[in-house]
Parts: C-alpha cells; structure tokens; sequence
C-alpha cells in the first residue's frame, strides 16, 4: 500500500523552508577554532552524542517535539547512487501509472557541492537509465582518446603497456567533472517529482518498536559550541518511510550505526580505503590534450605502501587538467602525510613541465572503498537498504564506482517498487526488509565485474607490494579473468596497521614553491569549506584524554598529518607543560579519513549544521 500526500506537506516545506533561514543567518566566513583550558584534561568534545542532553540543565525545558512527515522512500544522500535510485523510483511509478513520494536530503547546500571524484565514468549505467541521455544534454563533453599508465621512479617515468581486457582500458569512458554530473541528476530527478532537500543532514536513524528503520531525523539547528541551545534553537525534521535508502558515500556515519544494530558486517572482511586528494589546473594551451588519460603508481611511494596517481585532460572552454593522488589508508608509517606526497609527485620530471605556467583553481579530498568484493556488508534490513560507495561498490583497479554505485541503486529501486505495489505484501516488519535487491545486485553485471577484479587489490599485500599486485594482475587476472578458485584477504582495518612512532623513520618532505606545490591551508581555501563557527565540533572524541596519552605519546600525532585539510593541530598547554590536541572543524572537507584511519578509533565523524562543508564545483 502507498502512503498518499498529506495535507501536512506544506507544512513541512515551511518547516525546511524556516530552517535555511536561520541557517543563512548563521553562516560566518572560514576561520580557525581556538579553545583553551586548564584542565588536566582539556575538554575537547560537546556534541550531543557523547554528552547527552538529558542530563545537561542548560536543555531543561526545551521543546524538543519535532515535525513528522510521511513518504513512500526516503533516500539519504544526492550522489550518483542515491539520486539513480530516485530517478528509477519515479520512472517505474510514471510507467505504471502509479503515485509514489520519493524524499532526498542531502547534507550539501548544492546537490553537487560535496561530490568529489576524478572522474572518468563509464556510461554503461547512465545508458541504462536515461538511454537519450546525449540528447537529454548529460556534461559527459570528453570522450578518452589517449589511455597512458607507467611506472614511477624519482628521475623517470617507465611506460607499461595497457592490454586489452585490462581493468585500466578506459576506450569508451568519458573524462568527467562528477559535480556537474550529479547536479544534472538532480535535475532530472526533480523534474520527475522527487523531493529534493539540499542543505539538510540526515543526523539519526528512527527505529520503529519491532526493530526496523523508520525513518531518519534530519539535524538540530541553533547549538552554542558549548552545546548549550541558542534562542534560535530548532528540532530537526523526521521523514518516515516504508523503505530507507542510505547512499551516504564512502564510510557513511550512519551506516555505521546500521553495521552494528544489524550485525551487518559479520560474514565479511573489514573494509580496506584509501584517501583520494585532487586539484584542478588550467595549463598552457599547447600541453593540453582533451581526452587523454594517464595513471601512475611508484614514486613517491615506496612500493609496500598501495597508491598512484591520475592526471585527465578535459575539454572545457578552458584548458582544463584534473590531477590527484591516492593513498591507500593501510600503510604503516605513522610519518607519512598524504596531502604532502600528492604535493611532492607533481615535481616529477614527467608531471612538472604539464603544469608550469598553469594555475591551480581548486582542491579537495575524499576517502574511497578498496576492500572490493570481500568487504561488502549484507546489504539489506529491515526497512532500509545500502547503496553505492556506502557499503563499498567500487571497482578498485578500474578506479571506477560510478556505474557500479549508480547501477545499484537502480537496481535497489526496481525491488522497492515491486514490493511497495505487492497488493498482496505481507510484512513481518512495518519497514519492509527488500531482500530481492541484494539477491538481484548478485545476478547483474555489478557483481561479476568486482568478482573478476576481486583479489588485485589484496596481491599488493605479499613482500613485493604494489609490484607484486600488477604481477598478479598481469599473469592471473589477464588469464583468467578472475576465474581462479581462491578469494584473497585484507590484512584487516586499515588503523590496526599503522605501527608505533618509535619503529618507523621521520619523512623529510621539501617545501612548497607556491608554483607547482603548496601549503595546506591555502589548498583548503581553494575548496570553499565553511561551517557555521559556534556550533559543537562534528569531530567527536569518545575520550578527550586518548589523542594525547596515546595517539601523540605512541604514534607521534598522526592525525596531524593523515588530515588532508588541516582539521586536527597539537599545540602546547597553556602551563607550558605538554601539549593538547585542537580541532579546527571549520577547515573540515568530510572526507572521512579520521574516522577511519585513527590508530585508537577513538574520533567519531557526525554531521555538522546541514550545509556546511565544502563547496565544490565540478570536482
């Protein structure tokens, strides 16, 4: 049975509509947080999930009622996955003649503005879900032209061959700026009826009494840094549906609840990432070349330690280079820095000279699955469903997940459907637990493809690292095309591999040169971040005592250095006697790298205020 639009819609756009309001109000330029205490241990954390406000005087007598509103499916998060599932939602209803209310929110003040990739997408699932999609005006404008992969050492550059039926072959693909990609879906998926809430984060995951989702309640607006309610204090929005769907994006932080209350994680490997960083650049007209794709591995990275980096030419008005590293969140030395390997691969004699006279215009970075086929989670709950990079769908050797994630969410709708017009449903839960979508994401041609590729990543794991992984590749993979009877294994989460300060050697990185390399917090400028600054940090502690007793005393502060935007600084007591860690949220891109690759996973990523956060265009 399908829920129907209730007169209490218009109230509820007025609710959303009154809390931009406060939040335009609010919204104060990028700075840096500083606090201060004397404390033996300095209070760090205020959020709410780790000191609850029923037992804080300062929230006695607050109206903590919030508005409910009802819809069919709820869809949490306006990337490629979400927004497909939403579009396929509206098609099959259009087909078959029949009302069904899809609600999107998304934590992004612009459906787009969050999204980061390379990208270079392959059009299979857009081709299945908008097959006019050229005539419709998709910002797919560069075709690949050129495929290069080679080797790094520090003074040169050894080319390797791409065989056909290689994952890297990217003949067919299209060089995109995934933003704009996304912001066109949003397009298309309003024009079909969906309601879309930009600037809204799903803060929490309703449960009704049998256990399943209900729904998600959108974030509090008006808290204090302190935690205490300001006068312009709101309640969140709850959206209730027949069927959640989460499409978060890489290491979701509510998918995280949903692993553990599901138990959703217990027959596969823990998930493996990397962190992806990424600049755009205009060059020298006469070195560009629209459409050519080049992709590396090697230098600067030793070879134990998974990683590459990628370099597109898109054909733009302007010459326009998209260029980024990746740097796999397994590795061990707690010296390393990410954002400064990034900054020091682009000296390199066959990098460099692409990028002279260029102008940098934009940064930023986001965490990606590399777990592969391994480490996805059941998919499926009752009342709610994973897709996308959310559980993990992306094909790591063909550094690619746009299709796959968009593919599934189609996938995820088409079994919704069904179940939502089976006149004769019968539920054991109130929110319906659509098992067929998993059961069909196995028979289609997502599955095979990260079956195939299943154990390329894992191959890097042996004593000849990364090499070892292209060997495999080449000898096994190419053979076989993943045929061969055994599945490989991660080492485990990528924080249990991080070793102690004390056996690992300090990295010397150079200095910037303001050209070709720079410094952190400029790069973070470029990304336009900006939250609301009297608010509680998002970053959370469990324990505000951990970063400093352990992280500092055993690892040297790797936060410090793994943060790809400047967001975690140890600096000294004010007694002069120590030092205490500072987290300046506001420089916060969400990547989610902290979440994942804290050696005492001891910080907890949440939402901030809805629409805070980077503000991409076309990354």
């Amino acid at each position: 049975m399908l829920f129907h639009r209730c007169p209490a819609a218009g109230r509820a756009r007025q609710c959303f509509h009154a809390l931009k309001l406060i939040k335009k109000d609010c919204l104060q330029s990028l700075r840096v947080s500083r606090c201060a205490s004397t404390a033996a241990v300095p209070r760090i954390t205020t959020h709410y999930t780790i000191h609850p406000r029923d037992k804080d005087k300062r929230w006695e007598g607050v109206n903590m009622e919030r508005f409910a509103e009802e819809a069919d499916v709820v869809v949490v998060g306006a990337g490629p996955a979400g927004l497909s599932a939403a579009i396929r939602l509206k098609q099959l209803a259009a087909e078959h003649s029949k009302e069904v209310r899809v609600c999107l929110v998304e934590k992004a003040s612009q459906i787009g503005a969050h999204t980061l990739s390379g990208a270079c997408v392959e059009p299979r699932a857009l081709e299945e879900l908008f097959p006019d999609w050229k005539e419709r005006g998709a910002p797919l404008k560069t075709p690949v032209t050129e495929d290069k992969f080679g080797i790094l050492t520090e003074t040169s550059r050894i080319p390797v061959p791409i065989l056909p039926g290689l994952p890297m072959v990217n003949h067919g693909n299209y060089i995109v700026r995934l933003g704009h990609l996304v912001s066109w879906l949003g397009e298309q998926a309003e024009a079909l009826g969906v309601e879309i809430y930009p600037g809204y984060a799903a803060a929490e995951v309703l449960f009704h009494e049998d256990g399943s989702v209900k729904g998600i309640a959108t974030n509090d607006v008006g808290i204090q840094k302190d935690g205490a309610p300001k006068a312009t204090f709101e309640r969140g929005l709850e959206l209730h549906a027949k069927v959640t769907v989460f499409a978060e994006g890489c290491h979701g932080h509510l998918a995280k609840q949903l692993y553990k209350r599901y138990n959703l994680r217990e027959n596969c490997q823990p998930q493996s990432y990397g962190i992806g960083l990424k600049e755009l650049w205009t060059i020298d007209k006469t070195k560009w070349k629209p459409g050519r794709v080049e992709h590396t591995v090697g230098w600067p990275l030793d070879r134990h330690t998974y990683g590459g980096s990628f370099l597109y030419h898109l054909n733009e008005p302007e010459p326009l280079v998209a260029l980024g590293f990746v740097v796999g969140l397994d590795y061990q030395n707690p010296y390393l820095n990410p954002f400064r390997e990034f900054q020091r691969w682009k000296h390199h004699p066959s990098v460099q000279p692409t990028l002279e006279g260029g102008t940098r215009i934009a940064y930023g970075a986001r965490a990606l699955n590399e777990g592969g086929i391994q480490s996805i989670p059941k998919l499926t709950f009752p009342g709610g469903l994973l897709i996308g990079c959310s559980p993990g769908l992306l094909n790591v050797p063909k550094i690619k997940g746009t299709h796959t994630a968009m593919k599934s969410g189609m996938l995820a709708s088409e079994a919704i459907f069904s179940r939502l017009t089976n006149e004769n449903l019968q539920s054991k839960t109130i929110g319906l637990d659509v098992q067929e979508y998993e059961e069909n994401l196995k028979k289609s041609w997502v599955w095979k493809e990260l079956y195939a590729v299943r154990n390329i990543r894992p191959s890097c794991h042996t004593v000849l690292g990364v090499y070892g992984g292209m060997i495999y590749t080449g000898i096994f993979y190419w053979i076989l095309r993943g045929m061969e009877p055994w599945t490989l294994k991660h080492p485990g989460p990528d924080y249990a591999q991080l070793k102690p300060a004390k056996d690992c050697t300090p990295i010397e990185y150079p200095k910037p040169d303001g050209k070709i390399s720079f410094d952190l917090l400029s790069s973070v400028a470029l990304s336009g971040t900006n939250h609301e600054d009297d608010q509680p940090p998002h970053l959370t502690l469990k324990d505000d005592s951990v970063p400093v007793s352990r992280n500092l005393a055993v690892f040297d502060g790797p936060e410090q250095r793994f943060c790809p935007a400047g967001v975690y600084e140890y600096v000294p007591l004010e007694t002069g006697e120590g030092s205490r860690l500072q987290i300046n949220a506001q420089n916060c891109v969400h990547c989610k790298t902290c979440d994942i690759k804290d050696p005492s996973q001891n910080i907890n990523w949440v939402v901030p205020e809805g629409g805070g956060g980077p503000a991409y265009n076309g990354m």
